[in-house]
């Protein structure tokens, strides 16, 4: 995450509590160092934003509550994996309440680019859903395959098989997640067939550059 959306994201998480956090917890929470979070919270307050800390019993950072933001102003990507989020708990009549979050959603997707809502049918499609997984894994690994899926970039991971670990570079076709493990159906381009991986088992996962040509 960029330090420009790292802040964006830092001033809503604020706005958005109503009792205040430590700074401890803002840095666990953005995987930054605690010395980076109060550079950032500096920056929030040179940008005039009213942070202040609160002593006792749920206090830390919080914005001043006479403080408002402007409307919040999703990017494609954001927005699709809301959309996609809420359809499934749609699906799963895991809300009770379908009508509103389905208007709801409505208003969201119809606030989409035309490119981002024909990208949003392949993302539904692709994802599946059949439980909460047990497993989970390194959130530096999670946020280079989120990239990888939703972008549908080629992606090289560290995988550690029956067989020891060994490098792979993949494409992300769809994420299925299970009770126990979420799985990614895979093309694997090294060797040009399908293969499916356990999430919890990549211990590592970049990108490649187009420098570098690995993935083409």
């Amino acid at each position: 995450m960029r330090r420009t959306e790292r802040l964006f994201a830092l001033s809503e998480a604020l706005r958005a509590r109503r009792t205040g956090i430590t700074a401890e917890a803002l840095a666990e929470r953005f995987r930054v160092s605690l010395r980076t979070m109060y550079r950032d919270l500096e920056s929030l307050r040179a940008a005039s934003l009213p942070v202040h800390a609160e002593r006792g019993r749920g206090g830390g950072y919080a914005l001043d509550r006479a403080y408002a933001l402007p409307p919040v102003n999703f990017t494609a990507r954001e927005a699709s994996l809301l959309v996609t989020a809420g359809r499934l708990l749609i699906d799963m009549r895991w809300v009770p309440f379908t009508d509103t979050l389905g208007t709801a959603l409505d208003k969201v997707e119809s606030a989409l680019p035309p490119r981002a809502q024909r990208d949003l049918v392949a993302l539904r499609r692709s994802l599946s859903f059949v439980g909460v997984p047990a497993q989970s894994c390194a959130p530096a690994v999670r946020a280079v395959i989120e990239s990888a899926w939703i972008e549908q970039r080629p992606v090289v991971i560290r995988y550690d098989g029956a067989r020891g670990e060994s490098e792979r570079t993949v494409r992300v076709r769809a994420v299925v997640m299970e009770r126990t493990e979420t799985l990614l159906n895979c093309d694997d381009l090294d060797k040009g067939e399908a293969r499916q991986f356990k999430l919890h088992r990549i211990t590592a996962a970049r990108l490649p550059t187009a420098a570098t040509g690995e993935g083409a």
